[in-house]
């Protein structure tokens, strides 16, 4: 399923999203315009703009009111992911090589800094300061919890709280901010920013987690990457938290998580554990927890169609396989 038709409400909205998208990646230097339109030729859900569309529609929606805020959104999603594959050593992102693999750490470095750099100019737009604070901030927690994930790899010491800690920043906090930003640039009252605000991060929170199972169990051609990557690269997530010291196999499980150089035999034993353990059920449950009360939040907005896609993208993310 692609974004158009995840959200068909605003599917000719999110075109015009994209097609300003293209002209802010624009440069006067070939390199830099070059490596960001190969970024957005390798697609994307468009998640972010998305949100704040629809949460503009609680209220005075106006498009050219909002499309600042989308494409900014956007760019720091897309600054964010460069530097990922960079951090993360990826050559492919569903299943197209990423600037690190075609230009290498360097450019992709100055790409995602060219990138976040253009966001601040469409920010600076707006005369509501919310808009810079909340994405100022928010911006800040998303290096914090980067930086985090990075200390903590490879550390089969990691509790709950230090991975909800790490994927509310790496994810749901520019969801969050998203829905409650386009919401608030329509002029929304403050019980609707504030519903949207925590429908984002319980979606949010939902999505990353999804995210790390699929990362183990999903399928490679529909999710993009290799599966396993997580393990490979020592980034502890849910299922293996839940299964860590739990059962028999917790100290061969421990024992591969801590192993640096893994083989493709170490991590599919792992895998096989989180499954048979029951790591990945109790992950996808805890994920569903999490659409509930987004869903719970739903219930205190008008009752406009944009609440019912609003239900469905939530469902969406519960099946989703990519």
């Amino acid at each position: 399923m692609n974004s158009w038709l995840l959200f068909a409400e605003i599917k000719s909205d999110l075109k015009q999203v994209e097609a300003e998208l293209h002209q802010h990646v624009k440069s006067d230097v070939a390199l830099l315009a070059e490596t960001s339109a190969h970024l957005l030729k390798a697609g994307g859900k468009r998640l972010r703009p998305a949100f704040a569309l629809l949460a503009g529609k609680f209220n005075n929606y106006s498009l050219k009111q909002l499309m600042p805020l989308a494409v900014a959104l956007e760019l720091i999603h897309m600054a964010t992911l460069v530097h990922d594959d960079v951090i993360d050593a990826s050559y492919t992102r569903r299943g197209i090589p990423t600037v690190k693999a075609n230009w290498g750490n360097k450019v992709s470095i100055h790409t995602g800094d060219f990138l976040f750099a253009k966001s601040l100019l469409l920010v600076s737009q707006y005369e509501n300061p919310a808009v810079a604070r909340v994405l100022s901030r928010v911006s800040v927690e998303m290096c914090q919890g980067e930086i985090q994930q990075i200390v903590t790899a490879f550390d089969t010491e990691q509790n709950l709280k230090d991975y909800f800690y790490r994927i509310k920043r790496k994810t749901a906090l520019l969801i969050s901010a998203s829905c409650q930003l386009g919401a608030t640039v329509s002029g929304a009252p403050d019980y609707i920013i504030k519903a949207l605000k925590a429908y984002g991060h319980n979606l949010g929170m939902a999505f990353q987690i999804t995210d790390d199972v699929l990362d183990l169990v999903g399928d490679s051609d529909e999710f993009g990457k290799q599966i396993g990557s997580d393990l490979r690269q020592g980034i502890i997530t849910l299922p293996v938290i839940l299964m860590i010291n739990k059962g028999k196999t917790s100290a061969l499980l421990k024992e591969i998580v801590r192993k640096k150089n893994k083989n493709e035999s170490d991590v599919q034993e792992a895998i096989q554990i989180l499954q048979e353990g029951g790591g990945i059920d109790q992950a996808l449950s805890i994920s569903h927890r999490y659409l509930l009360k987004a869903k719970k939040e739903l219930t205190k907005l008008p009752k406009i169609p944009t609440r019912d896609a609003m239900y469905y993208i939530a469902d969406f993310v519960q099946a989703r396989k990519f």
